[in-house]
């Protein structure tokens, strides 16, 4: 075999493409989801690939982001789905030793299975504690309240500024991602959230963002009133790194393993945004 490693360009999309949804998950749109980010950025790859002659037969997907964290602008490269065809598994660490060659990124891998996970560890990646609450979405009934849950595109915008505006625009058309606004006098919260199918049905709403947690706290009934009247979504996963808290109509449980590598941030400086969670909808 003649096995070749390269960057995946726009070129190669259409292919990676195909043999993401044959070998991979056919339910991806891939080629959307592998294409430009909806975000700005000079993102150098798509990630890698592995091809015997003509044929692709390993990928290891990449979404890039460049972020300001405590005034200074850094890079980020999450990696995506490493998928390598059984009679190639000898060149799978090729492709990650080719993405982690790439200097000044901290590298971020927010859904990694059992077995990369220990391959992972060994290059240095750390868990993040996904420790969550499962939050039931209840009918309950409607009455007068000061508070107002909106989907609409419109509302958020105009509700929105700075720095949540900006993340709201990049991540405004992310495959993935779905936004909300909860409003309460001058108060406002922004929820960014993806939708976790089981058998191939919407069922969870898993938050990725929460701008205000004292105010998501404040308006959980009409917030998941909100996910199950308007979005047919059963339950909320809201990992207390983002929520602060366990609220008390909540059961306790961890959010799947989430991995990184970088070396001067902080646990708490890592985020789900700006990578598959929001661009990926498996």
């Amino acid at each position: 075999m003649t096995v070749e490693l390269a960057p995946i360009t726009d070129a190669d999309l259409g292919e990676v493409a195909d043999f993401l949804s044959v070998n991979h998950n056919d339910r991806v749109p891939w080629e959307s989801a592998c294409a430009t980010v909806p975000w700005k950025v000079d993102a150098p790859n798509h990630g890698f690939m592995l091809r015997d002659g003509p044929n692709v037969v390993g990928t290891l997907l990449a979404l890039y982001s460049q972020r300001r964290v405590a005034g200074q602008v850094e890079r980020f490269c999450n990696m995506g789905s490493w998928c390598v065809l059984s009679d190639y598994r000898a060149r799978s660490m090729s492709l990650l030793d080719a993405l982690l060659a790439q200097d000044g990124y901290h590298f971020t891998v927010l859904s990694p299975d059992d077995g990369p996970r220990e391959i992972l560890s060994w290059r240095k990646f750390r868990f993040l504690d996904t420790s969550a609450a499962l939050i039931p979405n209840l009918p309950w009934p409607t009455v007068p309240s000061r508070t107002r849950v909106s989907s609409d595109p419109q509302v958020i915008a105009r509700t929105l500024t700075g720095v949540e505006f900006d993340l709201y625009r990049d991540h405004a058309h992310a495959l993935a991602a779905r936004h909300l606004v909860v409003l309460r006098g001058q108060e406002s919260c922004y929820v960014m959230y993806r939708k976790c199918r089981y058998k191939g049905i919407p069922v969870f709403a898993i938050v990725l963002h929460v701008s205000n947690p004292g105010l998501f706290q404040r308006a959980l009934m009409p917030l998941t009133r909100h996910l199950l009247v308007r979005h047919g979504l059963v339950a909320t996963l809201a990992e207390l790194r983002l929520i602060e808290r366990r609220p008390r109509m909540s059961f306790e449980l961890d959010s799947w393993p989430k991995m990184y590598r970088s070396a001067d941030l902080e646990p708490a400086q890592i985020d789900d945004l700006y990578s598959e969670l929001v661009c990926v909808p498996w």
